[in-house]
């Protein structure tokens, strides 16, 4: 048992860190002096190490401090929660650390990371930090150290102690060869964790090291045992690299044929190990071939991830865009506050979110018909207040839009301060979807590109399926002729510019998940609104679908190799060159529609 067990190397913080411990501010095995009190350190008897005053028992204060528990603290006191009896076996084992020799430590160490107790990680882990303490009594008390304090608690029960017992206790000595075995049976202790995920980060801990082949016999158990597929897999490619140092060829080539489609980093490092240095020619060009199958996939996953960037800048585009393509697109209107209605969509989502802090989820549901209904009203008011009057005069429409989205701006800093203000996000919003070590898709992201795609095809069956889209598209194409056949022009253009802001108003809705909401956020929309309206084809809602996703993927393709804003430039320069050799767009209008 104890054979496999033994393993060298690792990282001290790498290793307690999967247990919620952090290395100590202060090593208490390197201190001289504690100028605080004056107090001289001891060496250890046993390795010559300065010792803590405050483990000797000579500290003046310290059985008047309190202790303070951290969240180390915390981790222990649920291990010992959990543990409703303790094996008689495994106490023995624990109380037997403090005797003997440095190698006698080592076996009682080992046959305790086999015994599988929760309470092993805990204790070695307190070993090799140097805050497991031993009284003189017989037996002894096994006592851990609190890293902050004065205070500790029992080893075998979990109890807490206070600073007086602490003090009476002896730090129970290691070395250098014994600390680097004990941060990997740490490890191995807790790869049969009940908790899977605490299993993963042990594997993953263990892949960061030179894996031994002592632990074949052990993986190999754990492989028949386990059930989590994720844990199996990651127990699959720590058995394959503990195999790349055995001395039989055949078995090395074997774990490079294993782990040829891995994508995690740290196999890419023992491979490009195994490639520049094993001995056998075979062994190296599988390993440079196994290196050349995994960067072919890297580069395609990588891609995936663009092509999902750029769609997901493309949705946002969509949203920004489509409603602008309803009141520029259609009515002609050169709207300079359609930033402002998606800037009160965003605004009305956080007031929904104030009135019920409680329930993100239905905030966020009832936001989506609140923000339309509230941005749409602002538009009929704007249209029929403003916008009536300059239709067929463009370059006026966009002064007075100008003005109109200047008062909006300040209106907002006036009722809600200037201060940008935060929309909190449902959790089923939150996180990614974990697809493979180089590709993860963020929820969020995905949720508002479903929901754009559902915003733009609602939107279009409103323009063809209903009698409010008729008229609008009869308007926009002859307004004399529909005047004349008994459409009120008037009413339609009010209903089409409340349409358009309240698609606004939704987009808002969305983009408050993604930005700070703010007086000033929807200026960052305005132009890159007007660049997919115009690159789509004016009026036509399948050209802002084109022209959105288009521009949103052209971005983030060019981004990795430019930077965002020489991308945005380049991306500016084609629209312009575009524009030049195709004035009316990707898909203009055709027919009657393009000589209205």
């Amino acid at each position: 048992m104890a054979a496999w067990l033994l393993v060298a190397g690792g990282s001290l913080h790498a290793e307690t860190q999967a247990f919620g411990l952090e290395m100590p501010a202060a090593d208490l095995t390197t201190e001289t002096t504690t100028p605080a009190f004056g107090i001289i350190a001891q060496a250890d008897p046993y390795t010559g190490d300065m010792m803590d005053p405050s483990l000797l028992g000579t500290d003046p204060e310290s059985a008047e401090r309190e202790t303070v528990e951290t969240d180390d603290d915390l981790m222990e006191e649920a291990v010992y929660e959990g543990l409703e009896e303790t094996a008689a076996d495994v106490d023995v084992l624990i109380q037997r650390l403090p005797e003997g020799s440095f190698n006698d430590r080592r076996r009682v160490a080992e046959e305790l990371a086999a015994t599988g107790d929760p309470r092993v990680p805990v204790i070695l882990t307190a070993l090799l930090e140097g805050r497991l303490l031993a009284t003189a009594d017989d037996p002894p008390h096994i006592l851990i150290h609190a890293e902050t304090g004065r205070g500790g608690r029992d080893a075998l029960t979990g109890e807490l102690v206070d600073a007086d017992v602490i003090a009476s206790g002896r730090r129970i000595p290691v070395h250098n060869p014994l600390r680097n075995a004990l941060r990997n049976l740490i490890a191995v202790a807790t790869i049969s964790a009940p908790d899977p995920e605490r299993r993963a980060a042990s594997l993953r801990r263990l892949m960061r090291d030179d894996v031994s082949p002592d632990i074949l016999a052990y993986l190999d158990e754990r492989v028949e045992l386990e059930t989590d597929p994720r844990v199996t897999d990651l127990l699959l490619t720590v058995r394959a690299l503990a195999r790349l140092n055995v001395d039989d060829p055949e078995q090395r080539l074997e774990s490079i044929a294993l782990l040829r489609g891995s994508l995690l980093s740290e196999v890419r490092v023992r491979l490009e190990a195994t490639a520049t240095r094993d001995e056998d020619p075979e062994v190296r060009e599988a390993a440079r071939d196994a290196l050349d199958s995994i960067e072919s996939r890297i580069r395609f996953f990588r891609f995936t991830e663009n092509l999902f960037f750029g769609l997901s800048a493309g949705s946002v585009l969509l949203l920004a865009a489509i409603g602008l393509a309803i009141t520029f697109g259609v009515m002609g209107v050169i709207n300079m506050a359609h930033g402002e209605l998606i800037m009160i969509g965003a605004y009305t989502t956080w007031f929904i979110q104030t009135l019920i802090p409680g329930a993100l989820s239905t905030s966020i549901l009832l936001a989506i018909p609140a923000a339309f209904l509230v941005a749409g009203l602002v538009g009929v008011a704007m249209e029929r207040g403003v916008i009536q009057f300059l239709y067929g005069r463009p370059l006026e429409t966009l002064l007075a839009t100008f003005g109109i989205s200047l008062i909006l701006q300040q209106t907002v800093r006036t009722l809600f301060s200037p201060l940008n203000r935060p929309v909190a996000s449902p959790d089923w919003l939150s996180g990614s979807l974990y697809v493979n070590p180089i590709l993860s898709l963020t929820w969020s992201r995905i949720y508002i590109l479903i929901f754009a795609i559902g915003v733009f095809i609602a939107l279009l069956l409103v323009m063809k399926k209903t009698s409010l889209g008729l008229k609008v598209r009869a308007v926009a194409q002859n307004r004399p002729m529909a005047r004349a056949l008994g459409v009120r022009t008037g009413w339609v253009d009010a209903l089409t510019f409340g349409l358009g802001a309240g698609i606004a108003g939704v987009a808002g809705v969305a983009l408050s998940q993604l930005t700070n909401v703010g007086p000033n956020m929807g200026q960052a929309y305005i132009i890159d609104s007007f660049m997919v309206v115009v690159f789509g084809g004016v009026g036509n809602l399948w050209g802002t679908l084109v022209g959105a996703m288009g521009l949103g993927m052209m971005t983030k393709f060019l981004e990795p190799h430019t930077g965002a804003v020489l991308a945005k430039i380049l991306v500016l320069i084609f629209i312009i060159l575009f524009i030049q050799r195709r004035p009316r767009g990707l898909f203009p209008k055709k027919g009657r529609a393009a000589e209205a």
